[in-house]
This record gives C-alpha cells, sequence and structure tokens, in this order.
C-alpha cells in the first residue's frame, strides 16, 4: 500500500510539472509558421526525484562589436542572470571550446564564442566537457537565445527538438545535438514593422537602446524561475 501511495504523489508531481511547462510553450506569431500547437516537451521520470538535475546553461549570440545588439540577447540575459546570482565573472574556458565559463552552486553558465549561424560546434563541445565532469550526476543542457517576434522581455520555453524557424544559430545546434534531450529558452527582441530581409537582419545587428537593454536584461528573473523548474 505504502508503495501504490508514493507512486501516486509521484504521478502527481509528473502532472504537475507537465502542466507547467505547458503553460509556457506557445506557438510562435510568425505569418509563415505552419505550427498551430506548440510541441510537447518531454518530462524524463528523474525530474520527478528529489536529486537536484545539474544544468549547463549556453546563451548563444555573436561576438565582438555585435555583442550589445538584439540578437545577442541570449548573452545579455546570461550576463545579467550571472550578476544577480553573484556568480563569479565569466573566463575563457579551453576545455570549454573557448567559451566564457561562470560556475556557480546552482547553475554553470557559458557564453558562446562563436559567430550565431555556427553555434552548434561550440554548444555540442561544451556539453561533452560537461558530461566528462557530471560523474554520473543527472545532467541537462540549456540554451537561451533570442527571439523574433516574441515581445521583447518575454520568455518562452520550448524543447530543443521544436522547430528552428528560421533562426539559423538554432538551426547550427539542431544538427549536432540531433537525438538529445535539451531545452530552448527564448528572450523576445519583438520585430520591424518590414518583414523584408535586409530590414530584419539591420534590426537584430544594431545596437540595443537603454530601454531594450533594459528590458531584456529584466528578464533574466522570468529565466532564472523556468530554469528552477527543470
Amino acid at each position: 500500500q505504502n508503495q501504490d501511495e508514493k507512486l501516486t504523489r509521484k504521478q502527481r508531481r509528473q502532472l504537475r510539472l507537465q502542466h507547467d511547462f505547458s503553460l509556457t510553450l506557445t506557438s510562435s506569431d510568425t505569418d509563415n509558421d505552419s505550427d498551430t500547437i506548440a510541441p510537447s516537451i518531454h518530462i524524463p521520470e528523474s525530474l520527478t526525484m528529489a536529486s537536484p538535475i545539474r544544468l549547463l546553461v549556453c546563451s548563444i549570440g555573436n561576438p565582438g562589436p555585435y555583442i550589445n545588439t538584439l540578437h545577442s540577447a541570449g548573452h545579455t540575459v546570461l550576463s545579467a542572470l550571472a550578476s544577480s546570482l553573484s556568480y563569479p565573472p565569466f573566463q575563457k574556458s579551453r576545455a570549454y571550446a573557448n567559451g566564457l565559463l561562470s560556475q556557480g552552486s546552482d547553475f554553470t553558465f557559458w557564453q558562446s564564442g562563436s559567430q550565431m549561424n555556427v553555434s552548434g560546434p561550440g554548444v555540442a563541445s561544451a556539453w561533452r566537457q560537461f558530461e566528462k565532469e557530471s560523474r554520473g550526476e543527472d545532467i541537462r543542457l540549456v540554451v537561451v537565445h533570442d527571439e523574433l517576434e516574441s515581445a521583447l522581455g518575454q520568455v518562452k520555453v520550448r524543447p530543443g527538438s521544436a522547430s528552428a524557424k528560421g533562426h539559423n544559430g538554432l538551426k547550427s545546434i539542431g544538427e549536432l545535438m540531433a537525438g538529445k534531450d535539451y531545452v530552448r529558452i527564448g528572450v523576445g527582441i519583438g520585430r520591424p514593422e518590414s518583414r523584408e530581409k535586409r530590414d530584419v537582419a539591420d534590426y537584430v545587428l544594431r545596437k540595443m537602446s537603454g530601454v531594450e537593454r533594459g528590458k531584456i536584461e529584466a528578464a533574466a528573473g522570468k529565466v532564472e524561475v523556468e530554469l528552477r523548474r527543470l
């Protein structure tokens, strides 16, 4: 009887987790988006256990002069979150594909050092290193990225297997992480009125205004909430 009661509690917890995730999974507002229902995310049985899961949280964007652009919103959010959690400064790590690393008590943060369109190799390499250091612990990969179409600062959670919807950085990761169970957290950056590719490119690659940066940094709190649900 005790075993049945324990099983029931685990089932209830799993259903609650699934419900929480379903509230965050929404389809894109893109006109050409063929998805009408956001894909469901797989909740491993390990999520129902008491032992915490160690997370490698990777942000993707562009380096150099494009670091403070909307396309690098993932980096902006991760830097703000590391600061709010009083994590050590990001340091370049050769072991982690020459990305920037900040390790704290709850999460390991990693910022890609590559161009957005070729994010995959760096993320895959960082994940392999994280696996080596896991010592058999339960671990999971999370990718934080900019999300066109979503309102500025809005946060959406999707499984890694969801459509990249034209995001080349996500496409690159998807090609190298196919079949892997990981999570994506998109941070909204809005969209220009024009749908012309050139105008969209200019929009995402221009320097953020102070107001825009403030709203994106404010999304760090929402991202933290989602990370703690995993």
